[in-house]
């Protein structure tokens, strides 16, 4: 991409300007699935707004409130700042080490005002932003060399090495993969990836033996064999098998999954929603949102494919990544396919940080197909 100062209409656009070039959909496929957690959540307090319901519709008009002041803001802004909120985010994943809350066997939560905040979903949106400010600019050349990579790896492996710690092995694979993939999209020689993986491998013993708590291990033995301690470590998959599989081509009926509403299914509102939306609404309901899904990361890469600068390009490819992560491994993990890690299900778990920071993201990707024509200096701005 030519670096020199070439910039289009869009950097003088007024707001009705910038509201004609506003995908709807983009924004449609996600108040879809935003609209659907509140009626799951519904279900999961028992047919009551309270606990879960109400408290997710608010989380939901804060978080619109973000989306749409980071939409139509000017890409500049998120350029300018993108290390600036990526330092922020990093530095609150280092307080949640010293000052952090302790919740269900984890240290992953900071009390700020009396509002629980978990930093790690925070910081794959920030990293997604860093990275696409410091890769945007750099020629085929400067790509092609390793040595402009290792700032790159360092911002992976700070929050990495410290959500892992937290324990929170879910977000640190997530982070990891992002950043793969990021590498991949702007041309890393592919030989890297292959030793890359070679050293991985090496490095399994170690990481079984020394970086894993007994309960991480204890998944992954579950996994292979979720019978053997169907009581223990292997309760939350076979429940979650049993209540998904009872759900049939139709479902139960709204309200009338019987795993779900007698508690049988642990974490139903949270990393197991899917499972519920299964049993209540069969597989037609979860084949449904798990195309509607698809489209969305459809949206984002037509979103990408179609924006002029690199910048753009990178921030909608990046979180296209971040969001299909997000939802295949909470899928697959639900169903038995992948080991049980904290994943969220993308706008659909209770949870305000999780939500919140999607939601940023997909306004970066908003603004980005807003300023799609809009050529940038090498500098940025």
């Amino acid at each position: 991409m030519s670096t020199t100062t070439r910039v289009s209409n869009a950097n003088m656009m007024n707001f009705s300007e910038k509201l004609s070039r506003f995908s709807l959909v983009l924004f449609i496929p996600m108040c879809v699935v935003l609209m659907l957690s509140i009626v799951v959540l519904f279900s999961a307090g028992g047919g009551s707004w309270t606990p879960f319901a109400m408290s997710q519709l608010l989380k939901i008009i804060f978080g619109l409130f973000v989306f749409f002041f980071v939409s139509f803001s000017n890409i500049k802004t998120w350029i300018k700042s993108a290390y600036f909120i990526y330092a922020i985010a990093l530095i609150l994943v280092i307080l949640v080490t010293f000052i952090g809350d302790v919740g269900m066997g984890a240290q992953r939560w900071l009390s700020i005002g009396g509002i629980n905040i978990q930093p790690s979903e925070f910081i794959k949106i920030a990293l997604v932003l860093a990275l696409a400010r410091y890769f945007a600019w750099q020629n085929s050349v400067e790509l092609s060399q390793f040595k402009n990579y290792l700032i790159p790896i360092f911002m992976l492996l700070v929050p990495f090495l410290l959500i892992c710690a937290q324990p929170d092995l879910g977000t640190g694979i997530s982070l990891g993969l992002i950043t793969v993939g990021m590498f991949y999209i702007v041309g890393a020689n592919k030989k890297w990836f292959l030793i890359a993986g070679i050293l991985g491998l090496l490095a399994a013993p170690v990481i079984w033996y020394g970086g894993m708590h007994d309960y991480q291990r204890n998944r992954i033995i579950t996994f292979i064999n979720p019978e053997m301690d169907a009581r223990g470590a292997g309760y939350q998959i076979n429940q979650a098998k049993i209540a998904f599989g009872s759900g049939g081509i139709i479902g139960k009926g709204y309200m009338s999954g019987t795993q779900a509403q007698q508690s049988f299914l642990p974490e139903k509102q949270t990393d197991f929603i899917f499972t519920m939306l299964g049993e209540e609404f069969g597989f037609i309901g979860a084949f449904m949102l798990l195309m509607i899904y698809t489209f969305i990361v459809i949206m984002l890469f037509w979103a990408a494919k179609t924006c002029r600068n690199r910048f753009g390009q990178l921030i909608c490819f990046g979180f296209m990544l971040n969001f299909f992560i997000y939802y295949f491994i909470n899928i697959s993990m639900v169903l038995g396919i992948l080991p049980t890690v904290g994943v969220p299900l993308p706008l659909m778990s209770f949870g305000g940080s999780s939500l919140i920071s999607l939601l940023f993201g997909f306004g970066l990707c908003q603004n980005a197909h807003i300023h799609k024509d809009q050529q940038l200096s090498s500098r940025g701005f």
